[in-house]
């Protein structure tokens, strides 16, 4: 019989220690409903610099390995920061490494920041890389959780419950939205 568990990779923008981002995404895996199975990618400082030239000779372990969870999860869930109002530097590498997968394209994608102070620019750059990259933004299902700084854990973002509120509804979002693709 197979598993009614939608995998969604958790892919977050930032290689900071303290991650809000990070924190989130790890409080969204204790939070989510038993229909969704989060997985945390953690190779985001592995990955090479973007090269077409290396791409077309031999794609490198880091890029396949990430390919590869792409290609596994029904959905992703990402949480970026926002660098001088745009998609910081390292993630935009994450997202030119899928640009000639095969896995991505018509992936449906929910968007969170985790930001007291939002991170509208990049969250409007980053929906526009990722249509562009034909991916299926999911709006109803992405949204802000507002954290109170750069350096949070996990913990902390489980400790308040105003926050566990706003990432189960955007989990229970996604879980809908998938749910309808999934009888569509």
């Amino acid at each position: 019989m197979n598993d009614p568990r939608r995998r969604v990779l958790c892919l977050s923008g930032s290689l900071r220690q303290r991650s809000a981002n990070t924190a989130a995404l790890q409080a969204a895996q204790a939070l989510a409903p038993s229909t969704l199975e989060l997985m945390l990618y953690d190779g985001l400082g592995d990955l090479p610099p973007f090269n077409p030239d290396v791409e077309a000779i031999a794609v490198p372990p880091a890029v396949c390995a990430l390919r590869e969870a792409v290609g596994q999860a029904d959905a992703l869930l990402i949480a970026c920061p926002e660098y001088a109002h745009g998609v910081p530097g390292v993630f935009k590498n994450l997202l030119d490494w899928l640009v000639g997968s095969l896995e991505f394209p018509g992936k449906p994608v929910a968007l969170f920041n985790a930001s007291g102070r939002g991170s509208y620019h990049a969250q409007d750059a980053l929906g526009e890389i990722l249509r562009t990259m034909s991916a299926r933004v999911l709006g109803g299902a992405s949204g802000a959780v507002a954290l109170p700084g750069a350096g949070c854990s996990r913990e902390e973002v489980l400790a308040s419950a105003e926050r566990c509120a706003e990432l189960r509804a955007l989990l229970g979002a996604l879980e809908r939205a998938l749910a309808a693709q999934a009888a569509g």
